[in-house]
């Protein structure tokens, strides 16, 4: 086979590749618009006076804090007046430093409260256990540091109830949020997990003003939420975005809890969840809910944007990496025959494939192999595929939800849209190629929560 003939057989296998990712995404979105077509005919039902109350099931609220900020305090009250008929609000300290817990004491008057801890799932020591005065559901755990997922668990086994709410303590909630997350309960018994997605702009704080912020923004909308929303009509999503989580407890600890080894905790463990129930052949539900009921700080820098975005492409390589086994298994069906492959394809490996094509590209065009009109071309295509599936999540963002009433902001991330496909995809595929580096150079073997039977300390 000649140079050429080699050259011109590569050059095809990439751009084959870049239309079948923007297809890809696009026959989600297409899925997506389906499920928000059925999802407004039940508006009307939503849009009557809320009368199941008696009928919802309770929920563990759970709020880990590692370091003492300002949020700690207004996010707490935030959730103690969440608009549901019973829950409780457990707040997991997992800090050494004394600062926030005696900021939590303070402000809501706790005191120490001998009760039963159940131990279903290995953790970190917990030292004690406080309860408000002023605030019944209100309990907060005091336990040495482990991480996130460690405090998490240690949530899990103080929790009373049997679906649990794991939330940041950077993430803004509307009132009505948990009865959201928990209608898929109420519609189906095969439901174990309900996710959302955090948004940018909340309405009361509008469009973020710095560029760091609006192409997260824009990313986010191009390839997570309105995809999530696609898979989750195949009951395939295995990626969950950053936002709020309820969960069934009991099919939590069954398939592990959460994971010490991972980068995102909260990512793995639905990756993981498909993979237990699949192999036990159990039916499940795990569905995506599209409407903006949480929002979350955009990064205020590039620095921040850099970091958000590695840190959640380790993620995506724990997740993917940590259950292999759901991939083509037996029983595996459209999570592990496809969204499975589709995502090890194009969204793990898919950033290094395309630094690579560039690289490709200009060392074609330095040997005269390539033409310049062809590389043009092909560039063109990718740039304009990809201005056009930015613009699809947008559009299916402003069509459902309406969050941006000002002319202005439609116009700003309609350009932030374009301006995103030239230079900043380039330098994000960069990012995300370094951080799947660096994680596989640097990978460990994921450390589960080790369960064992259940036991009272008093």
């Amino acid at each position: 086979m000649s140079l050429s003939a080699l050259t011109y057989g590569i050059a095809w296998a990439i751009f084959a590749y870049v239309i079948i990712y923007h297809l890809g995404y696009f026959l989600l979105h297409i899925l997506a618009v389906v499920r928000m077509h059925d999802a407004e005919q039940s508006k009307i039902l939503t849009d009557l006076p809320y009368l199941h109350s008696e009928l919802e099931p309770p929920i563990s609220v759970l709020l880990p804090i590692h370091e003492y900020t300002a949020n700690i305090l207004q996010a707490t009250q935030a959730l103690l007046h969440l608009d549901y008929s019973k829950f409780e609000v457990i707040v997991i300290n997992d800090s050494a430093q004394d600062s926030s817990l005696q900021a939590l004491i303070t402000a809501y008057d706790l005191h120490p409260f001998p009760e039963a801890y159940r131990v279903q799932l290995k953790t970190q020591a917990v030292k004690c256990i406080y309860r408000s005065s002023r605030y019944p559901h209100l309990r907060v755990i005091d336990k040495e540091y482990g991480g996130t997922a460690d405090a998490l668990n240690a949530g899990i086994n103080a929790s009373r109830y049997p679906l649990f709410c794991s939330m940041g303590v950077d993430t803004q909630v509307r009132r009505d949020s948990l009865q959201y997350l928990a209608t898929p309960f109420l519609n189906d018994h095969r439901v174990i997990a309900s996710v959302a997605a955090a948004r940018a702009a909340s309405p009361e704080t509008g469009l973020p003003k710095r560029w760091s912020a609006l192409l997260k923004m824009v990313d986010q909308l191009r390839i997570q939420l309105y995809a999530s929303l696609g898979w989750s009509m195949l009951n395939s999503m295995l990626i969950a975005p950053a936002g709020m989580m309820l969960l069934r407890k009991e099919a939590v600890i069954a398939a592990g809890a959460f994971s010490r080894g991972a980068h995102i905790a909260g990512m793995e463990l639905i990756t993981r969840m498909h993979r237990v129930m699949r192999q036990k052949q159990q039916a499940y539900r795990i569905r995506f809910i599209a409407d903006p009921i949480c929002w979350q700080q955009m990064p205020d820098s590039f620095s921040a944007l850099k970091t958000d975005c590695m840190r959640s492409q380790q993620g995506v390589a724990d997740s993917l990496s940590q259950n292999m086994g759901l991939l083509f298994g037996r029983n595996s069906g459209s999570a592990g025959r496809l969204a499975f492959p589709f995502l090890l394809l194009f969204e793990l490996v898919g950033p290094l494939m395309e630094c690579l094509a560039y690289i490709f590209l200009l060392a074609g065009l330095a040997s005269g192999v390539i033409s310049w009109p062809a590389c043009f071309a092909f560039l063109s295509v990718m740039i304009a595929l990809g201005i056009l599936l930015s613009a699809s999540g947008l559009l299916l963002e402003e069509r459902a939800f309406h969050l941006y009433p000002k002319t202005s902001d439609i116009c700003t991330l309609i350009l932030v849209a374009i301006v995103s496909n030239v230079g900043y995809r380039q330098l994000n595929s960069v990012w995300r190629s370094i951080a799947l580096i660096t994680w596989y150079a640097n990978r460990k073997p994921g450390e589960l929560p080790e369960y064992i039977a259940p036991k009272r300390i008093n």
